[in-house]
């Protein structure tokens, strides 16, 4: 276990293995629910006019192959940081790197070769994504629904509620724009969603 912190910490090595010190971090923060998977996310749907439409089509084609855009950007940072730093402590170690310049050296193949690997792990969260995109309906496609309340909301507490589906019931954390409390089991109607709070604004409405 030294032995392996020790290489870890070498020059040849420190840069994969912060990397992977950060993307453990990352999740460490979405376990403890201060940030979500999509907080890091980056939008990659470019639109370009003119000459150098060509040459982003074919970047984004680099990116797609890699399923950046396809899957949350640290999911497929997570499956490129361990595998790096896997192969970059493995064949420093068996080639005996001490040289900063040889460790650079090898950065780039190694960087590739992790991308592949990256690229062969996520696989399965391509599929699951797009299935997820696809049945999601939009926010805002419950608003003038009616709803029924599980937990109680006011103005000041966050409560949720069901809205009847085809499917199962779909439930949502609601908001009142008034002081008093809407009841388990009472009916309400969703009259504005907030996407800067994911909350629905409901209006007490008995049927």
């Amino acid at each position: 276990m030294e032995q392996l912190l020790q290489a870890s910490l070498s020059s040849a090595n420190v840069f994969a293995s912060g990397l992977l010190l950060l993307v453990l971090l990352y999740w460490v923060t979405v376990i403890l629910g201060i940030l979500e998977i999509s907080t890091l996310d980056v939008d990659l749907d470019l639109e370009v006019d003119g000459d150098g439409l060509s040459s982003l089509q074919g970047f984004d084609a680099v990116l797609a192959f890699f399923h950046l855009g396809r899957v949350p950007l640290m999911i497929v940072l997570s499956f490129f940081a361990l595998p790096y730093w896997a192969l970059s402590v493995g064949v420093n170690h068996a080639l005996g790197t001490q040289s900063t310049w040889v460790g650079l050296a090898l950065m780039l193949p190694i960087m590739v070769v992790s991308l592949f690997i990256s690229r062969f792990l996520t696989l399965p969260f391509v599929k699951l994504f797009a299935a997820m995109e696809k049945g999601e309906a939009p926010n805002t496609a419950f608003i003038g629904q009616m709803c029924t309340i599980l937990l109680p909301a006011n103005n000041a507490q966050i409560g949720q509620a069901a809205v009847k589906t085809k499917g199962s019931p779909v439930l949502l954390n609601v908001k009142t724009p008034h002081p008093q409390l809407v009841q388990k089991g009472e009916t309400a109607l969703v009259i504005e969603y907030l996407p800067e709070t994911n909350l629905y604004v409901i209006e007490p409405y008995q049927l």
